[in-house]
Protein backbone atom coordinates (compact mmCIF):
# COMPACT_ATOMS: atom_id res chain seq x y z
CA UNK A 1 0.00 0.00 0.00
CA UNK A 2 2.70 2.45 0.71
CA UNK A 3 5.88 2.99 -1.50
CA UNK A 4 9.49 2.67 0.03
CA UNK A 5 9.42 6.38 -0.37
CA UNK A 6 6.26 6.61 2.22
CA UNK A 7 6.13 7.08 5.84
CA UNK A 8 7.60 4.28 7.91
CA UNK A 9 5.19 2.16 10.69
CA UNK A 10 6.38 4.31 13.66
CA UNK A 11 5.76 7.66 11.38
CA UNK A 12 2.22 6.82 10.90
CA UNK A 13 2.00 5.85 14.55
CA UNK A 14 3.23 9.02 15.97
CA UNK A 15 1.15 10.76 13.24
CA UNK A 16 -2.20 8.82 14.65
CA UNK A 17 -1.70 9.59 18.02
CA UNK A 18 -1.33 13.74 17.37
CA UNK A 19 -4.02 15.83 16.73
CA UNK A 20 -5.41 15.87 12.78
CA UNK A 21 -3.81 18.77 12.54
CA UNK A 22 0.00 18.31 13.80
CA UNK A 23 -0.54 14.53 11.96
CA UNK A 24 -0.11 16.23 8.82
CA UNK A 25 2.01 18.64 9.51
CA UNK A 26 4.27 15.56 10.19
CA UNK A 27 3.19 13.47 7.33
CA UNK A 28 2.90 16.03 4.54
CA UNK A 29 6.60 15.73 3.30
CA UNK A 30 5.99 11.99 2.51
CA UNK A 31 1.88 12.59 1.94
CA UNK A 32 1.92 11.99 -2.08
CA UNK A 33 3.57 8.00 -1.27
CA UNK A 34 0.30 6.90 0.46
CA UNK A 35 -2.52 5.58 -0.33
CA UNK A 36 -4.65 8.87 1.10
CA UNK A 37 -4.12 11.20 -1.90
CA UNK A 38 -6.94 10.40 -4.39
CA UNK A 39 -5.41 8.22 -7.42
CA UNK A 40 -4.61 10.40 -10.71
CA UNK A 41 -7.22 8.19 -12.48
CA UNK A 42 -9.90 9.84 -10.04
CA UNK A 43 -8.66 13.13 -10.18
CA UNK A 44 -8.35 13.08 -14.62
CA UNK A 45 -12.02 11.70 -14.32
CA UNK A 46 -13.47 14.80 -12.59
CA UNK A 47 -11.65 17.47 -14.36
CA UNK A 48 -12.85 15.12 -17.22
CA UNK A 49 -16.71 15.65 -16.10
CA UNK A 50 -16.00 19.32 -14.82
CA UNK A 51 -15.08 20.64 -18.52
CA UNK A 52 -18.36 19.17 -19.59
CA UNK A 53 -20.23 21.82 -17.48
CA UNK A 54 -18.03 24.33 -17.34
CA UNK A 55 -16.36 26.59 -18.22
CA UNK A 56 -15.89 28.11 -14.43
CA UNK A 57 -13.78 31.20 -13.34
CA UNK A 58 -12.68 31.24 -9.91
CA UNK A 59 -11.86 27.83 -8.24
CA UNK A 60 -11.36 26.45 -4.59
CA UNK A 61 -9.60 23.32 -3.67
CA UNK A 62 -11.34 22.68 0.10
CA UNK A 63 -8.87 20.82 2.29
CA UNK A 64 -6.27 21.15 -0.83
CA UNK A 65 -3.37 19.14 0.92
CA UNK A 66 -0.83 18.91 -1.12
CA UNK A 67 -2.48 20.90 -4.22
CA UNK A 68 -3.62 17.30 -6.10
CA UNK A 69 -7.06 19.06 -6.82
CA UNK A 70 -5.87 22.34 -7.10
CA UNK A 71 -4.41 21.13 -10.43
CA UNK A 72 -7.44 20.04 -11.54
CA UNK A 73 -8.72 23.45 -11.09
CA UNK A 74 -6.24 24.88 -12.98
CA UNK A 75 -7.52 22.67 -16.26
CA UNK A 76 -11.09 23.49 -15.80
CA UNK A 77 -10.98 27.39 -14.48
CA UNK A 78 -10.39 30.23 -16.03
CA UNK A 79 -9.55 32.82 -13.26
CA UNK A 80 -7.72 32.27 -10.23
CA UNK A 81 -7.36 29.04 -8.61
CA UNK A 82 -7.22 28.78 -4.57
CA UNK A 83 -6.36 25.80 -2.37
CA UNK A 84 -7.38 25.64 1.45
CA UNK A 85 -6.00 23.85 3.55
CA UNK A 86 -5.47 24.08 7.79
CA UNK A 87 -2.27 22.12 7.83
CA UNK A 88 0.72 24.41 7.23
CA UNK A 89 2.89 21.16 6.54
CA UNK A 90 0.76 20.08 3.50
CA UNK A 91 0.11 24.15 2.48
CA UNK A 92 4.04 24.45 2.53
CA UNK A 93 4.18 20.98 0.29
CA UNK A 94 1.48 22.39 -1.90
CA UNK A 95 3.51 25.36 -2.67
CA UNK A 96 6.46 23.30 -3.46
CA UNK A 97 5.13 20.97 -5.52
CA UNK A 98 2.17 21.97 -7.66
CA UNK A 99 3.19 22.87 -11.10
CA UNK A 100 2.59 26.39 -12.61
CA UNK A 101 -0.96 27.70 -12.86
CA UNK A 102 -2.33 26.60 -17.00
CA UNK A 103 -2.22 29.63 -19.64
CA UNK A 104 -5.69 30.68 -18.34
CA UNK A 105 -5.69 30.82 -15.02
CA UNK A 106 -4.65 34.51 -13.69
CA UNK A 107 -2.61 32.96 -10.47
CA UNK A 108 -2.65 30.22 -7.66
CA UNK A 109 -2.96 31.28 -3.85
CA UNK A 110 -3.06 29.10 -0.85
CA UNK A 111 -4.88 29.88 2.49
CA UNK A 112 -4.38 28.64 5.82
CA UNK A 113 -7.97 28.28 6.74
CA UNK A 114 -10.67 25.72 8.74
CA UNK A 115 -13.53 23.83 6.38
CA UNK A 116 -15.38 24.86 9.05
CA UNK A 117 -15.05 28.45 9.19
CA UNK A 118 -13.81 30.05 5.58
CA UNK A 119 -12.51 33.16 4.88
CA UNK A 120 -14.88 33.68 2.14
CA UNK A 121 -17.95 34.76 0.54
CA UNK A 122 -18.69 34.63 -2.61
CA UNK A 123 -15.60 34.10 -4.39
CA UNK A 124 -16.42 31.23 -6.23
CA UNK A 125 -17.95 29.57 -9.15
CA UNK A 126 -16.31 25.73 -8.24
CA UNK A 127 -15.35 24.01 -5.31
CA UNK A 128 -13.59 20.47 -5.22
CA UNK A 129 -12.72 18.58 -2.72
CA UNK A 130 -10.44 15.35 -2.74
CA UNK A 131 -10.43 12.51 -0.08
CA UNK A 132 -11.02 15.23 3.03
CA UNK A 133 -14.75 13.79 3.88
CA UNK A 134 -13.81 11.33 6.66
CA UNK A 135 -12.40 14.24 8.92
CA UNK A 136 -15.82 15.12 9.65
CA UNK A 137 -18.11 13.48 11.73
CA UNK A 138 -21.61 13.43 10.58
CA UNK A 139 -23.19 16.08 12.83
CA UNK A 140 -20.34 18.73 11.13
CA UNK A 141 -21.88 18.16 7.56
CA UNK A 142 -24.57 20.55 7.79
CA UNK A 143 -22.12 23.59 9.01
CA UNK A 144 -19.23 22.40 6.73
CA UNK A 145 -21.78 22.42 3.68
CA UNK A 146 -23.31 25.87 4.26
CA UNK A 147 -19.24 27.11 4.60
CA UNK A 148 -19.18 25.81 0.97
CA UNK A 149 -22.66 28.00 0.23
CA UNK A 150 -21.73 31.05 1.24
CA UNK A 151 -18.01 30.57 -0.64
CA UNK A 152 -20.04 29.81 -3.78
CA UNK A 153 -21.55 32.58 -6.01
CA UNK A 154 -25.28 31.87 -7.09
CA UNK A 155 -25.15 29.34 -9.36
CA UNK A 156 -21.79 27.81 -8.17
CA UNK A 157 -21.17 24.29 -8.39
CA UNK A 158 -19.88 21.84 -5.48
CA UNK A 159 -18.24 18.94 -6.93
CA UNK A 160 -16.61 15.86 -4.99
CA UNK A 161 -16.19 11.91 -6.13
CA UNK A 162 -17.78 9.35 -3.92
CA UNK A 163 -16.65 5.81 -4.47
CA UNK A 164 -19.08 2.92 -3.89
CA UNK A 165 -18.56 1.09 -1.01
CA UNK A 166 -17.60 -2.07 -1.09
CA UNK A 167 -19.88 -5.10 0.18
CA UNK A 168 -19.37 -7.43 3.43
CA UNK A 169 -17.85 -10.11 0.56
CA UNK A 170 -15.06 -7.77 -0.19
CA UNK A 171 -11.97 -7.70 2.20
CA UNK A 172 -11.84 -4.13 1.46
CA UNK A 173 -15.35 -4.13 3.41
CA UNK A 174 -13.85 -5.78 6.56
CA UNK A 175 -10.37 -4.09 6.65
CA UNK A 176 -12.64 -0.52 6.00
CA UNK A 177 -14.60 -1.61 9.12
CA UNK A 178 -11.56 -2.51 11.08
CA UNK A 179 -9.93 0.66 10.18
CA UNK A 180 -12.89 2.65 11.94
CA UNK A 181 -13.17 0.59 15.27
CA UNK A 182 -9.47 1.40 15.65
CA UNK A 183 -10.07 4.55 14.92
CA UNK A 184 -12.91 4.90 17.73
CA UNK A 185 -10.82 3.06 20.42
CA UNK A 186 -8.41 5.24 20.02
CA UNK A 187 -10.44 8.09 20.52
CA UNK A 188 -11.98 6.91 23.34
CA UNK A 189 -8.80 6.56 25.23
CA UNK A 190 -6.78 9.16 23.82
CA UNK A 191 -6.80 12.69 23.21
CA UNK A 192 -6.61 14.66 21.10
CA UNK A 193 -8.86 13.37 18.65
CA UNK A 194 -7.77 12.01 15.34
CA UNK A 195 -11.04 12.44 13.15
CA UNK A 196 -10.11 10.07 10.31
CA UNK A 197 -13.35 7.03 9.47
CA UNK A 198 -13.83 6.08 5.86
CA UNK A 199 -17.43 4.49 6.54
CA UNK A 200 -19.11 7.69 8.44
CA UNK A 201 -19.53 9.64 4.91
CA UNK A 202 -22.82 8.04 3.18
CA UNK A 203 -24.20 9.08 -0.15
CA UNK A 204 -27.79 9.12 1.31
CA UNK A 205 -27.13 11.03 3.52
CA UNK A 206 -24.82 13.56 2.04
CA UNK A 207 -26.89 14.50 -0.11
CA UNK A 208 -30.15 14.90 2.32
CA UNK A 209 -27.76 17.56 4.07
CA UNK A 210 -26.66 19.31 0.37
CA UNK A 211 -30.43 19.91 -0.52
CA UNK A 212 -30.90 21.45 3.18
CA UNK A 213 -28.08 23.75 3.29
CA UNK A 214 -29.56 24.93 -0.27
CA UNK A 215 -27.90 23.12 -2.97
CA UNK A 216 -29.82 20.88 -6.31
CA UNK A 217 -27.73 18.30 -6.70
CA UNK A 218 -27.32 15.66 -9.48
CA UNK A 219 -25.01 12.38 -9.48
CA UNK A 220 -23.03 11.89 -12.66
CA UNK A 221 -21.23 8.35 -13.11
CA UNK A 222 -17.94 8.25 -14.30
CA UNK A 223 -17.86 5.96 -16.46
CA UNK A 224 -14.06 5.66 -17.25
CA UNK A 225 -14.41 2.96 -13.50
CA UNK A 226 -17.32 0.93 -15.01
CA UNK A 227 -20.13 -0.82 -12.74
CA UNK A 228 -20.36 -2.83 -10.44
CA UNK A 229 -22.35 -6.54 -10.44
CA UNK A 230 -25.86 -4.86 -9.28
CA UNK A 231 -24.96 -1.76 -12.66
CA UNK A 232 -24.42 0.84 -10.36
CA UNK A 233 -21.57 3.06 -11.02
CA UNK A 234 -18.34 2.26 -9.11
CA UNK A 235 -17.10 6.19 -9.00
CA UNK A 236 -19.69 8.94 -9.14
CA UNK A 237 -19.03 12.65 -9.26
CA UNK A 238 -21.73 14.53 -6.93
CA UNK A 239 -22.48 18.06 -8.38
CA UNK A 240 -24.31 20.27 -6.34
CA UNK A 241 -25.64 23.30 -7.65
CA UNK A 242 -26.17 26.50 -5.11
CA UNK A 243 -29.64 27.54 -5.37
CA UNK A 244 -31.10 30.94 -4.23
CA UNK A 245 -33.80 30.56 -1.75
Amino acid sequence: MFSPEGPTLRELAVQALSSVEHGYDLLAPKFDHTPFRTPDAVLDAVAAALKESGPYEDGLDLCCGTGAGVEVLATVCRGSVTGVDFSAGMLAEARRRTRPAGPGVSGVSWVRADARALPFTAAFDLVVSFGAFGHFLPRELPGLFAQVRTALRPGGCFAFPVLAPPGPSSPAFWMLLGFDAVMRVRNALWRPPFVMYYRAFRLGEVRRELERAGFHVDLRALPEFGTRSDGSPRVRMVEARRTDR
